[in-house]
């Protein structure tokens, strides 16, 4: 599945900066924990998923997000297997991504169970392919789609959710998708998880989507951007995004809980997950 969407746009005015003791006040204990988007390491974790897992928890991180569930198995390892080692580890799985073409029939009820064996709280779907994204009646028929499969996860004790790219935040047909998706998405039935990065490249503010819809934005995905390419990642703490206001409205987003993704690397992408998370620890 395609995952970046690299897009011109204008400048991020930033916020202006707040305290640091106010924003370490702010719900330090919800935020304290270090979350890692598994993706960031899909270049090697296939191959030798145990060896990845066990650095990634000598680095700190102790929740994680997945990618590339299919049909009860994970990185070639039974989805239970996974579940366990990751356990072990001191680990959870509490999050994962799936595809839009799997929330429907059995394959998503299938996915849902085998969620809930492992413990896991969310299911996100993040991305839209292009082809199904073409019209505002195609985003809202896709959160017609959304809602039912969020629907199904309540009734089995999973929150779902959707994740944004900068896409959706592109004009179509005089309306600007994401801000549809918020009136046309059922917030009982489905969360978000904001991408910060990405809303950052569409030119957006974070703190405005806050404050315009306080409690939406359950889950985050923190990634820096790089201070010569809008388009690529940095390390954490070393682009242009300053976190700690970001951080110090995590409640009034409604912010659960919050995963390092890397998509693009000044290096190894084994060091990017290091550095981000030897960056997020000195913030709490």
């Amino acid at each position: 599945m395609k995952r970046r969407e690299f897009v011109q746009t204008a400048s991020f005015a930033a916020a202006g900066l707040l305290s640091l003791p106010s924003f370490m006040a702010a719900g330090k204990a919800k935020k304290k924990a270090l979350g890692l988007q598994l993706y960031t390491l899909r270049d090697t974790i296939g191959q030798d998923p145990k060896g990845v897992l066990e650095k990634v928890a000598s680095f700190g991180y102790k929740r994680l997000e997945t990618y590339g569930y299919n049909d009860g198995k994970i990185f070639g390892l039974e989805f239970q297997e996974f579940g366990k080692f990751v356990k072990g580890l001191d680990m959870s799985v509490t999050s994962g991504h799936y595809g839009l073409g799997m929330i429907k029939g059995d394959t998503w009820q299938k996915a849902i169970d085998d969620a809930n064996k492992v413990g896991q709280e969310y299911m996100v779907v993040p991305y839209i392919n292009e082809p199904e994204r073409k019209s505002i009646d195609d985003y809202k028929r896709i959160c017609a789609d959304l809602n039912k499969a969020g629907e199904v996860c309540n009734k089995n004790g999973i929150r779902f959710g959707y994740h944004n790219h900068a896409f959706e935040f592109e004009q179509l047909d005089g309306q600007i998708p994401f801000d549809l998706m918020l009136k046309e998405l059922d917030h009982k039935n489905v969360g978000l998880e904001m991408d910060i990065f990405w809303v950052v490249n569409a030119g957006q503010d974070p703190l405005k989507y806050f404050a315009a819809y306080p409690g939406r934005f359950e889950q985050w995905h923190v990634k820096d951007m790089d201070k010569a390419d809008r388009n690529r990642n940095a390390d954490v703490g070393t682009g242009v995004i300053d976190y700690k206001p970001i951080f110090a409205k995590a409640k009034l987003s409604g912010m659960k809980r919050w995963y390092v993704e890397q998509e693009s690397y000044p290096g190894e992408p084994i060091k990017s997950a290091e550095a981000c998370a030897k960056y997020m620890k000195t913030m709490f």
